[in-house]
């Protein structure tokens, strides 16, 4: 049954900031040294009459949601396209719901069409955009949304993800496995939300592949803007307590050492967490069983440190089916890239 609060879209207008990297960050195969980043500004209306804008962002990043052969401009040129296109598509859609009720229907429906057409028609005969890389596309336009929603309502926005303001439980969405006795019916995302949620939480520092360890590295064209360069420096500087270790996915001699390196400034700064990030390169789980193995016997302290594997393997579950049960025996594996692909994943046991 609709809703007072629901809204509709009145107006999405698009616009491309250019962001230079400070210094060249290493994305599986690829280094990313400048990203387009899409802001969207959405404009939103109540059946009362009531309107505002919200705000969205996210950088197209090139390298991530489209690992491939095809250069680097072309991939982001139809990224580019792609958004532009998006933005006619939000500003035409005329259905009214919660933020979270518009997004699933316009990405069901719409985005899924409009991302298939692309390929047939503009990418005929080209490498195809992939699937994640179409979400990433439209995920400023969602943000700016739930902004939008979240100041119309004068509300934090995930203050409203329950009865009062939504049309649909989760059990609209969710499909649990029938042995796991679970039901969502009546449940809504805000009764898995703390009531009071943290007001800090740990930070995780990226460690590229390619930043500077140790002075002796070095080489003098080191940005001189103020900011650490150093590992040591910015654990100093912010006090970090979590690293996560861009790897190759390649190189197990590299990929080790580089956990070796980077976990033994970490134990001198009092580091508490690692993470091994393989963005992707891995298509053999006894690559990633082969790296943990030898650093548990050659550094077990900092083989107990690793928190978690991040998503090692190619992100289209689809297409690339590993049986991954060796890795998450010896750590958690966490596949971030593959959670567009949800719908593939049964819940419960």
């Amino acid at each position: 049954m609709a809703k007072a609060t629901d809204v509709r879209i009145i107006s999405a207008t698009l616009y491309f900031l250019p962001v230079q990297a400070r210094v060249p960050l290493k994305f599986g195969t690829e280094s990313l040294t400048h990203v387009t980043c899409a802001r969207v500004c959405v404009k939103v209306g109540d059946r009362r009459g009531g309107a505002v804008q919200g705000w969205g962002e996210t950088p197209l990043s090139v390298q991530w949601v489209w690992p491939g052969k095809t250069s680097y401009e072309e991939r982001h040129e139809a990224l580019k396209v792609f958004c532009t296109k998006l933005t006619r598509l939000w500003a035409s859609f005329a259905e009214r719901g919660h933020p979270i009720e518009l997004g699933h229907d316009f990405q069901q429906t719409v985005l899924e069409r409009a991302w298939k057409d692309f390929n047939r028609r503009q990418r005929r005969g080209k490498e195809p955009m992939p699937w994640l890389a179409a979400l990433v596309c439209c995920s400023p336009f969602d943000l700016a949304i739930h902004d939008a929603y979240g100041q119309l309502h004068r509300l934090p926005t995930f203050a409203t993800y329950n009865v009062e303001f939504m049309n649909r439980d989760l059990a609209y969405y969710l499909e649990p496995a029938r042995s796991s006795g679970i039901s969502f019916r009546g449940k809504y995302p805000g009764d898995f939300l703390l009531a009071r949620p943290a007001k800090e939480l740990l930070a995780w520092h990226l460690v590229g592949g390619m930043d500077v360890l140790e002075e002796s590295e070095m080489k003098g064209n080191e940005p001189k803007d103020g900011y650490p360069v150093l590992l040591q420096d910015w654990i100093r500087k912010d006090g970090l307590k979590c690293l996560k270790v861009k790897l190759r996915g390649n190189d197990p001699d590299w990929d080790l050492n580089r956990l070796i390196r980077v976990g033994a400034i970490a134990l001198a700064n009092k580091v508490l967490w690692l993470s091994a990030d393989f963005n992707c390169t891995v298509s053999d789980p006894a690559y990633v069983n082969g790296i943990l193995d030898r650093l548990r016997d050659r550094q077990p302290r900092l083989y107990g440190m690793i928190l978690y594997v991040e998503q090692p393997f190619p992100y289209e579950l689809e297409q690339h089916s590993i049986d991954v049960h060796s890795v998450s025996a010896r750590k958690p594996l966490f596949l971030d890239e593959s959670a567009h692909s949800w719908r593939l994943i049964r819940l419960g046991r």
